[in-house]
């Protein structure tokens, strides 16, 4: 019975390939479908028939690579001409292009309908190739949360062309719809969930136990440093610094208790931190906040400030942990040679915000009209453009 069977099928595809050959055959996505099992024809590989079982054959192809290594050539060539860098697609994602099944032409449909140019679709496949594995009652789905989000769709093709993974990494959208629901019954409004959803999108492909045990965390240290309220303080923490709920409880827990080792806090004082600019460098590497902390104690006792001001200098400005020791440096060492003391950096530290070329342009401006820092100070130089120019003129003016 095999061999009647291989004999028929034989007979089949001796008019079957000169047909494929002069493009006369159109099956479904280029696939001959057999039973359960579907292959992607290729011709030009040897086609040989491999029985299932007693009853059953499939087509295969062989070549001289392993089918493993094949990839689909003509999903490969579709996505060349989407204009799709093919190669930075194969580097992030190979797997994908050997997939016998996808849905470029459709995502692409679908993004076009939203306002996407095809510029902006090639680079969301290039950069994300998973993408085209997504299908439109999915696209559909995810779509219309983010939109009860979000106001508009170019929100969203913006967010995609700066992060496509963030929209396509899962495509699991009852999970999205509860962390929806779980976030707005942390007393988190729709400003607060905009803005989450524009800056740590991925937040919301975490898996809702996993959310919420960052929030319990947070709730347990909250009442361990006798706070009042700790549902508005998981609440303003989530709102403030929502990266964190990308990180590990144990880091974040190594944040805090470093925070109030190093800078001497109480749990009073380290509360009242965290509910200030101390939120931000939570979600930081415990290792670089060390290294850097470090690194700045040591540049601030060299320059003559005592361990007190020190400690009073990173409650003031916990900021300056994101700046590494050679950033640090520098910008202090600019405005030194600007004439002005360690002692006014120290009690303005905003100026550590400003990048050291407007420093030196702002320095040099004011030199012009012979500006005195010791007697008006250094507020100036952390003032926008715009008012510093206006500040500059009323000085030039009184001149």
């Amino acid at each position: 019975m095999i061999n009647s069977g291989c004999t028929v099928l034989q007979r089949y595809l001796q008019q079957l390939i000169p047909m494929a050959a002069r493009g006369l055959l159109l099956t479904k996505n280029s696939l001959l479908y057999n039973m359960n099992c579907f292959w992607l024809i290729r011709f030009s590989a040897e086609i040989t028939l491999r029985p299932v079982s007693s009853r059953h054959f499939c087509l295969k192809t062989e070549s001289a690579d392993t089918e493993s290594s094949q990839e689909n050539g003509i999903l490969v060539n579709n996505l060349a001409c989407m204009g799709v860098d093919v190669k930075m697609a194969r580097r992030r994602q190979p797997g994908v292009l050997k997939k016998l099944i996808t849905n470029e032409e459709g995502l692409k449909r679908f993004l076009q309908s939203k306002g996407a140019t095809n510029d902006v679709i090639a680079s969301i496949i290039s950069r994300y190739p998973r993408a085209i594995t997504r299908s439109y009652e999915s696209l559909e789905k995810r779509w219309e949360l983010w939109r009860s989000i979000l106001m508009t769709d170019l929100e969203i093709v913006n967010i995609l062309g700066r992060s496509p993974e963030s929209f396509f990494r899962s495509s699991n959208n009852i999970n999205m719809e509860k962390n929806i629901m779980f976030f707005c019954s942390l007393g988190l409004t729709s400003k607060h969930l905009c803005n989450m959803l524009t800056r740590t999108p991925r937040a919301f492909s975490n898996r809702v136990e996993l959310n919420k045990q960052m929030t319990d965390l947070l709730h347990e240290i909250c009442l361990s440093l006798s706070g009042e309220n700790p549902n508005d303080f998981v609440k303003h923490i989530i709102s403030k610094n929502v990266f964190i709920l990308l990180r590990s409880r144990k880091q974040v827990r190594a944040n805090i208790e470093f925070l109030q080792s190093s800078f001497h806090l109480s749990n009073e004082e380290l509360l009242a931190l965290l509910h200030g600019s101390g939120a931000d460098i939570l979600d930081l590497s415990n290792e670089y906040i060390k290294k850097n902390f470090i690194n700045a104690k040591e540049k601030l006792l060299s320059l003559g400030c005592t361990e007190r001001e020190v400690d009073r200098f990173f409650v003031s400005y916990p900021r300056v942990l994101f700046l590494s020791s050679k950033n640090l440096s520098d910008k202090i060492d600019c405005l030194l040679q600007a004439e002005i003391h360690i002692k006014q950096i120290v009690e303005t530290s905003r100026v550590l915000d400003v990048s050291i070329g407007t420093v030196r342009s702002k320095v040099k401006e004011l030199e012009k009209i012979s500006y005195d820092f010791k007697t008006y100070g250094i507020g100036i130089l952390t003032l926008s453009k715009k008012r510093f120019e206006a500040k500059l003129e009323k000085l030039c003016c009184a001149c």
